[in-house]
């Protein structure tokens, strides 16, 4: 017995929940302050952030699987569904597929999930495709599904899925489980709890040719919004993708047991990580706000472009800080070099900007107080 879905008790996983407990208090603690910080945001300011969540995720669930897509395409591809105006441009299959699904999931966090939700968005992710067999409905080819890595003469195999015949029964039982722990139901389960399991029974039922991962984390996204009563997306694939390596390390190591404590405890830490980042993210949204305020007025088009892009690369870009060519590129206005000093010497002094070294290292930062979100360890969420 190699993989966890051939275990006679399958899938009866077992975990220890005394473990875990702390980490459910924070994640419930942080969504509280989630909301909290949002009732700060204009409405207008709340859609802005709402539209750059979505679009980050997107691009990120896609980036896990190694498929690098265009951020404004996705962006706008984001806007168009959700019935705003936008710019005409040509986007391609992979970027309005993924962003159609992103919407759907946002636009229906808390309808129900059933086959014909995966199956939808197994359609919308795979947009395009003409190599598959199977689109917007489960596997159904005999040969096993196989994650595979090596030459032919040498293949390691990573995983391997049920046979393609037990699937409609493994996704009944999956959907029963699902309306069965949720907040209201019958057997209702702590949310870290309920949306790691979700996520390592899914991705070791592998009930599609493809998309499997980006439908895992989206499954997973919806159960921990449900956290609070106003639901709130944390864009988990984002620390997904930082950790991309070690993710697919744990999800292999649970794929081979139904003792799952060992990756609740990571896939915890992973998602109360990416809660920090979301609530860094609403409070830089809200710092623009009050610096671009400031500043109205008082700065000229160049400079007001350049805080503008820096501010939309968010609070992890420009980590090295902007240098004199940075801004001559952003801004596109031909400024001699002098100006340039000048424009980013006057930010300095009016509050918008500060300055670290000297010289051909002279770099310019945004002068906000957010920090960068350090990785959360288990040791950090088990007492």
């Amino acid at each position: 017995m190699e993989w966890n879905w051939q275990n006679p008790l399958w899938p009866k996983f077992v975990w220890d929940a005394d473990r875990l407990k702390k980490a459910e208090e924070l994640f419930i603690e942080g969504q509280g302050f989630s909301i909290g910080l949002s009732k700060h945001l204009k409405e207008d300011d709340k859609d802005t952030f709402l539209i750059s969540l979505m679009t980050s995720d997107a691009i990120e669930t896609s980036a896990i699987e190694g498929e690098i897509l265009d951020r404004d395409s996705v962006q706008s591809s984001i806007c168009k569904h959700l019935g705003l105006s936008t710019l005409p441009r040509k986007i391609a299959p992979a970027e309005a597929g993924i962003s159609e699904m992103i919407v759907d999931l946002y636009k229906n966090i808390h309808t129900p999930l059933s086959h014909e939700t995966l199956c939808l968005w197994n359609k919308m992710i795979l947009l395009g495709r003409h190599d598959l067999t199977n689109i917007g409905m489960y596997r159904s080819l005999k040969e096993p599904m196989q994650i595979v890595s090596g030459p032919d003469y040498a293949r390691k195999v990573h995983f391997e899925a049920p046979p393609a015949n037990r699937i409609p029964e493994e996704m009944n039982k999956f959907l029963k489980w699902v309306e069965k722990t949720e907040p209201k139901g019958k057997s209702k389960l702590p949310t870290l709890t309920r949306a790691g399991i979700a996520h390592i029974w899914f991705e070791s039922t592998h009930p599609f040719e493809d998309g499997n991962g980006r439908i895992g984390r989206a499954i997973s996204e919806k159960i921990l919004a449900h956290a609070s009563v106003t639901p709130t997306l944390i864009t988990l694939s984002g620390t997904l993708l930082k950790r991309r390596k070690k993710y697919y390390q744990e999800l292999n190591l649970a794929s081979r047991s139904l003792n799952i404590t060992d990756w609740l405890l990571w896939f915890a830490s992973a998602a109360i990580e990416a809660q920090k980042r979301c609530h860094s993210q609403i409070e830089f949204l809200l710092h623009k706000v009050t610096l671009l305020d400031k500043v109205k007025g008082q700065i000229n088009e160049r400079q007001e472009k350049a805080l503008i892009r820096m501010f939309k690369e968010g609070p992890d870009a420009f980590q090295g800080g902007l240098s004199a060519k940075n801004y001559a590129t952003i801004t596109r206005a031909g400024a001699s070099s002098a100006s340039i000093t000048r424009d980013l010497r006057d930010l300095v002094n009016k509050g918008a900007l500060r300055r670290t070294g000297e010289k051909k290292s002279t770099r310019y930062h945004l002068n906000t107080p957010i920090q960068p979100i350090k990785t959360i360890s288990i040791e950090d969420i088990v007492c």
